[in-house]
């Protein structure tokens, strides 16, 4: 296995997470389960989808095998997975370029 600074392995022991603070771990997960649990206004597999995309633009590797399988796992498509990630490549460059005004609006007032 290649060596990476994330360890696939730790995202196993996400549920751990409520050692260490049991209250708020505790709300974090009922409230996690009941956002992915069943067919919805949302799909399970767009809900997967939409998570695979978020997973990118946080750039979550941890995330990203779990909703990769998660995905799959819920009927989506190497092509619908792809898609989604574009979507959010999408997003997150058009989100840097919109900054660029504000760029554009200081270099114009401390031009004046």
């Amino acid at each position: 296995m290649t060596k990476t600074y994330f360890n696939p392995d730790d995202l196993k022991k996400f549920g751990k997470i409520t050692e260490w603070q049991k209250e708020m771990g505790d709300k974090f997960f009922s409230w996690y389960n009941s956002v992915f649990k069943g067919d919805t206004a949302l799909t399970e597999r767009e809900k997967n989808l939409i998570a695979l995309a978020v997973s990118h633009a946080v750039g979550c590797p941890y995330c990203i095998d779990a909703y990769s399988s998660g995905c799959l796992e819920k009927g989506a498509d190497e092509e619908q997975m792809m898609e989604a990630v574009h979507v959010a490549a999408a997003i997150k460059g058009g989100a840097t370029l919109v900054y660029g005004t504000q760029m554009m609006n200081h270099v114009e007032k401390v031009s004046m």
